[in-house]
């Protein structure tokens, strides 16, 4: 499927869901849409994503597309009124349009009557099902390895580190597969659950559910992570997910420099914190203890600096770590299989 992605004003690092279908999702990105830069190339912005050109609008794309992604979702998920003609004019030219926030496109009386004028659909991809329910505790029945990635914070890389760890292992001939439980890994896999849309009894549940439907069929199962167990506003999504995976492994992921709550002021633990906390929380319901550590170096230009930082952070942590995108998950992986 060709898309466009739109991130207006937050591309690239605002905008992680735009840079994790840019480098996981297997769609043809004809471009994406950001007014700040247009005329620039996505690998201009960052080096480790593909040269797709950056245009200020829809009505700039040089190539028709199927579909147009809402690749962007602020504190909050609501929806930006400066993106509506955006959307507008995508629906008029008969394209879906995929959206990851809380606010449902498909409850926007003017998207709603477009779609169906056009003949296009509207995806919102953090609407839960209506049929989920509280877990049952049987998770670790299934005959596959469960691994969580967790993290300090949000946005720290426990997405990307889950999924480099799915494209590593498979390199190597693991049998693996990913758990998505947040709207871009939804996007990229086309199917899971959005906990953090999923009523607080029923987290749990829902992540039991997709384990039961894959545990069986693959050798790992590497359940992406979200938020954090002590973050103010989110912990909740954390408990759901470490509990309803019943994981055997923890991999705990952190970025350099994070010192405090993504949008609040309290600040972090200490990473043997972090450590005792996730796996004392784990331990009634699984057990699953950290056996590596991924540090998000992507604010540090020096690689010499960074793996400087790698190696601090897997001294608190006491167990190997790695940067997966600058150095590989390799050793990562290593400790899980």
């Amino acid at each position: 499927m060709r898309i466009a992605i739109l991130a207006h004003e937050k591309f690239p690092d605002g905008a992680k869901t735009a840079t994790g279908v840019l480098r996981y999702g297997q769609h043809d990105v004809v471009a994406v849409l950001d007014r700040e830069h247009d005329g620039a190339s996505a690998s201009d912005l960052r080096r480790d994503l593909p040269d797709v050109p950056v245009v200020a609008s829809f009505s700039d794309l040089a190539e028709p597309v199927d579909a147009l992604l809402i690749g962007i979702s602020p504190i909050g998920g609501g929806f930006d009124e400066t993106w509506r003609p955006d959307v507008r004019a995508a629906l008029q030219q008969g394209c879906d349009v995929i959206s990851g926030l809380h606010y449902f496109l498909e409850d926007d009386s003017e998207f709603r009557n477009l779609a169906e004028e056009h003949g296009c659909e509207l995806w919102d991809v953090r609407r839960p099902p209506n049929d989920l329910g509280v877990a049952d505790g049987v998770a670790d029945d299934v005959e596959a390895t469960v691994v969580a990635t967790v993290g300090t914070d949000c946005g720290v890389g426990k997405m990307t580190t889950t999924l480099e760890l799915v494209e590593r292992a498979r390199e190597r001939g693991v049998d693996a597969a990913f758990i998505p439980t947040g709207q871009t890994g939804i996007m990229i896999e086309g199917w899971g659950y959005p906990i953090d849309r999923t009523v607080s009894d029923f987290t749990a549940g829902a992540v039991e559910e997709m384990i039961l439907e894959r545990g069986n069929d693959h050798d790992y199962l590497f359940v992406e992570g979200q938020a954090s167990i002590v973050h103010p506003a989110y912990s909740a999504v954390t408990a759901g997910i470490l509990h309803g995976s019943m994981a055997d492994d923890l991999v705990l992921c952190h970025a350099t420099g994070r010192e405090n709550f993504h949008g609040f002021t309290q600040e972090l633990p200490s990473i043997p914190e972090f450590v005792d906390l996730y796996e004392s929380i784990a331990a009634p319901v699984g057990g699953g203890e950290v056996v590596a550590g991924a540090l998000n170096t992507s604010g540090v230009a020096d690689a010499e600096e960074a793996a400087a930082a790698v190696e601090a952070y897997a001294d608190a942590l006491g167990v190997p770590a790695a940067d997966p995108v600058r150095e590989g998950p390799d050793a990562i992986l290593d400790e899980i299989l």
